[in-house]
């Protein structure tokens, strides 16, 4: 027989807002979503493709089903902007230093794309270092500090700086800040006005070999609709090396130079001459919302979100790969399927607050269809109280745990206490995000616009399998760390063998926490001092 922890009285009636309020979510819809959203017939549901427009239809069909409200007026889409850009092999970079001239191959030594919508790309621009690239005010580093960079090439190293001993916190000590993210350098680079940005690519900064980028730029690039930098890419260490050395500079010399604060870029004394060719096509992608109205005559007016992404890799064809479907059961076919789950149990019994059901578009793209939400939102955001979002969810089996991480930077973590503890859970130990995955999913886009947020995870990322699973631990654990594996493969395939109980107490603790969130008297805050809360909704 399973033994369940005891509780206290005191501890249930505590969290009663969240427990009795919640209706259960079950197993059989869950499997259900999830076996067919990972089927071969919806290819992957890739963005821009056919796959990707039949998830779009199940989800906004199972929805009326279910009995969600349209959240647009008559319907469930959102349509997102996004434009589709492929760099043709025609393209090339050349470098003129120190009298030299350097031709680096495109693929072996650099990649790059176009993040305008020119299809050819003309122009010649003098190259600065311009170390990690951050413009932090918070942490009292520029790393543009005195020197103009419009029209210029920047080149940068990922990451951010590390911290020392007269400064261990700083950037977050040992964990990896906004400002280390790619995505965050080339968006500062377009403040600052840049012609193009590099980023040096080394395996430890990265954490990624060169094939990752490699790989990447040679396939079509999304974004949302917008103007970028004229050119964006990597450059490998070795040519960097060369390219530094023969304006008369040391990489290893300037990387050690940039670890110090007070930084000023450098010129390479080099030049870059750029020539790309670019195929875009304009695509307009889908989020799919639908909202259980709020009771509460005041309350309803304020909502919380539950968002999880629809989309994988889709049909990607690789050489000797004879599979081209990559299915992406659970990332992020488990997160749609139980957000779907959840609803079904939602709309027995609504909260005072408005609960909205938020399936996004082109995650795997560099969360662009949370991006386009924030940007045009629905509800309004300064009446938004959270989002819980899901990604990638736990299919060995029952935890005595849960993860919360990135809840701590907000009340959402009192929150998540509260309602673990009434379903006889602890919450998973905090850890240094050495990846930086709190800026790797849906919730940072809610984040970023000033909306307390987190992912509510599993073992699924940490590669370790830390959870403490009820049953035979060290095999499930050992099922979970396999599934890296497996991870942006086209072998992440739905198995109907997987043990889903952990997945459907993942998906009863968000709905338990939605619910928490959504009876409580007030809205989550931020924690004082914590950046994200200065954003302005």
């Amino acid at each position: 027989m399973r033994k369940f922890p005891v509780l206290a009285a005191g501890a249930i009636l505590a969290s009663h807002a969240a427990i009795a309020a919640a209706q259960t979510v079950t197993e059989a819809p869950l499997r259900a979503h999830l076996a067919f959203l990972a089927d071969d017939l919806l290819e992957g549901r890739g963005t821009g493709q056919r796959g990707g427009e039949l998830a779009v239809k199940y989800i906004e069909t199972q929805a009326a089903i279910i009995g969600l409200k349209p959240a647009l007026g008559k319907g469930y889409r959102q349509p997102v902007k996004i434009v589709g850009s492929r760099t043709l092999p025609t393209s090339s970079v050349r470098f003129e230093a120190g009298g030299k001239a350097f031709a680096p191959v495109l693929g072996k030594d650099i990649v790059f794309a176009n993040a305008n919508d020119a299809a050819q790309t003309r122009f010649e621009a003098p190259m600065v270092f311009v170390g990690y690239g951050i413009d932090a005010p918070g942490e009292k580093w520029n790393d543009y500090a005195g020197t103009d960079v419009k029209g210029k090439v920047v080149v940068m190293m990922v990451n951010d700086p590390k911290p020392t001993a007269q400064e261990p916190n700083r950037f977050a000590g040992k964990s990896l800040t906004w400002y280390g993210r790619w995505i965050y350098k080339f968006e500062e680079a377009v403040r600052q006005g840049a012609a193009g940005v590099l980023l040096i690519h080394t395996t430890d900064s990265a954490s990624y070999p060169w094939s990752v980028p490699a790989n990447g730029f040679a396939r079509e690039q999304f974004r949302l609709a917008g103007k970028g930098n004229a050119m964006q890419g990597w450059i490998h260490e070795d040519t960097a090396r060369s390219l530094f050395a023969a304006g008369g500079h040391d990489l290893d010399a300037l990387r050690a130079k940039a670890e110090v604060r007070g930084f000023k870029p450098v010129d390479l004394g080099a030049r870059a001459m750029v020539a790309i060719d670019s195929q875009h096509r304009n695509i307009e992608e889908t989020n799919v919302a639908g909202i259980v109205p709020g009771t509460d005559p005041k309350l309803k007016d304020q909502a919380v979100i539950y968002s999880s992404h629809w989309d994988h890799l889709g049909k990607l064809e690789v050489p000797g790969q004879p599979d081209h479907i990559w299915n992406g059961a659970i990332d992020n076919a488990s997160g749609s399927a139980a957000l779907l789950a959840m609803a079904q149990a939602a709309v027995a019994k609504p909260a005072k607050r408005t609960q909205i059901f938020l399936w996004t578009a082109a995650e795997e793209q560099g969360l662009i269809g949370a991006t386009g939400y924030t940007r045009n939102p629905i509800w309004p955001l300064a009446k938004t109280a959270a989002d819980l979002n899901l990604d990638s969810l736990n299919f060995v089996g029952r935890t005595r745990d849960i993860g919360v991480a990135g809840s701590e930077r907000s009340s959402l973590h009192a929150s998540a206490a509260k309602v673990a503890k009434a379903m006889g859970l602890r919450l998973a130990p905090t850890v240094p995000d050495l990846g930086g995955a709190f800026f790797r999913a849906d919730h940072f886009a809610f984040a970023k616009a000033g909306i307390p947020a987190f992912n509510v995870g599993s073992a699924v990322f940490s590669g370790d399998g830390s959870f403490d699973f009820e049953h035979d631990h060290s095999a499930s654990s050992q099922k979970m760390v396999g599934f890296t594996k497996h991870y942006h493969q086209v072998s992440d395939e739905y198995n109907p063998a997987w043990n889903l109980s952990g997945m459907v107490q993942q998906a009863q603790f968000t709905l338990n926490l939605g619910y928490e969130v959504a009876n409580a008297p007030s809205m989550p805050t931020w924690n004082k001092g914590e950046a994200f809360g200065e954003v302005k909704r």
